[in-house]
């Protein structure tokens, strides 16, 4: 009987977790779990990521290194002696690293690559208006994202789904595509393809001034941007100086009657506001300061002070 694969596993938030449990489900060894340092957490003290809970909980070691090159790691990480690394959502591996255990490293990309190669894969693909996307397993080398394709995992997008909705669907397909990568690596049966790198796009971190709406836009585009930003870090614009997130709209095309970014309030009820071609009927929002509330419960405490302001 052979011995089980031994794996070296990184990754750090709660997308990782499912990849890391269906290894460990079905036996594989791991020797080490590699994640980010603990964060400061306020009066909660430091804050432990989700792949090291479940990495202590289920008796795994657990290395946290602030440099990736530190020699100290770097001799721990030999020590495992793995078979093959896979890497889930975790940061930037130095070559000396990922060209460590005899299979290599394999990682988990939430896109089709070369499509959406970056840090916010979900994101974009639901900014641009994408009806399909998906996920890749491939080996990691020097350019960020440009590995040789081992398998991938298609997924339609829905026409309202937000960012956070599809991340959360993605988790346990996203775990069964790497159990399949693993086990075909393990029989020899994986066969690595180049990347068409002429069909690549990209992916880029958000940032907080990416995520401003700007209306005057057309209402496909408006919605597909605050869904693609939805629940985190959420899109937003100004309202009387003050931040104001758009975390859920609907689409309408009724014809606008003022400029786009203002806000109305139509007789029907609701919070709309005006874009290049119609509205976004604004299903959920949060004022800065303030809880997050439907577009009714906005009306209903600042409709008729608000009736016709401007989003900037």
């Amino acid at each position: 009987m052979f011995a089980p694969m031994r794996i070296v596993f990184m990754g750090t938030p709660a997308f990782a977790v499912p990849s890391l449990q269906i290894l460990w489900e079905n036996g594989y060894d791991i020797p080490a779990v590699i994640t980010a340092p603990d964060k400061p957490g306020g009066r909660l003290g430091l804050m432990q990521s989700p792949i090291k809970k479940f990495a202590l909980k289920h008796g795994l070691r657990v290395l946290q290194p602030e440099k990736l090159k530190n020699s100290a790691f770097l001799d721990e990480l030999r020590a495992c002696r793995a078979d093959l690394q896979v890497v889930v959502a975790f940061r930037m591996l130095p070559e000396v690293v990922w060209a460590m255990p005899p299979l290599g490293t394999l990682n988990l990309h939430a896109s089709l690559l070369p499509k959406y190669r970056g840090a916010a894969p979900i994101n974009w693909a639901i900014i641009r208006g994408e009806t399909e996307t998906g996920l890749t397993t491939f080996l990691l080398r020097h350019e960020i994202d440009t590995g040789d394709i081992l398998f991938q995992e298609r997924i339609a997008i829905g026409e309202n789904e937000t960012a956070g909705e599809l991340h959360d669907r993605m988790m346990p397909i996203g775990a069964q595509l790497v159990l399949r990568t693993v086990q075909a690596l393990e029989r020899g049966e994986a066969r690595p393809q180049p990347q068409p790198n002429a069909e690549a796009t990209h992916a880029p971190k958000i940032s907080t001034e990416t995520c401003h709406i700007r209306f005057e836009q057309p209402t496909a585009q408006v919605h597909n941007f605050v869904r693609g930003l939805s629940p985190h870090p959420g899109a937003w614009a100004l309202l009387e100086g003050k931040v104001f997130k758009i975390l859920r709209t609907q689409k309408e095309y009724t014809p606008p009657t003022l400029p786009p970014g203002h806000l109305v309030f139509p007789p029907e009820g609701g919070t709309w506001a005006t874009t290049a071609d119609g509205h976004v009927q604004l299903l959920e929002v949060q004022l800065e300061g303030k809880r997050r509330m439907s577009g009714a419960e906005f009306r209903n405490g600042y409709g008729k002070r608000l009736s016709e302001a401007k989003l900037r």
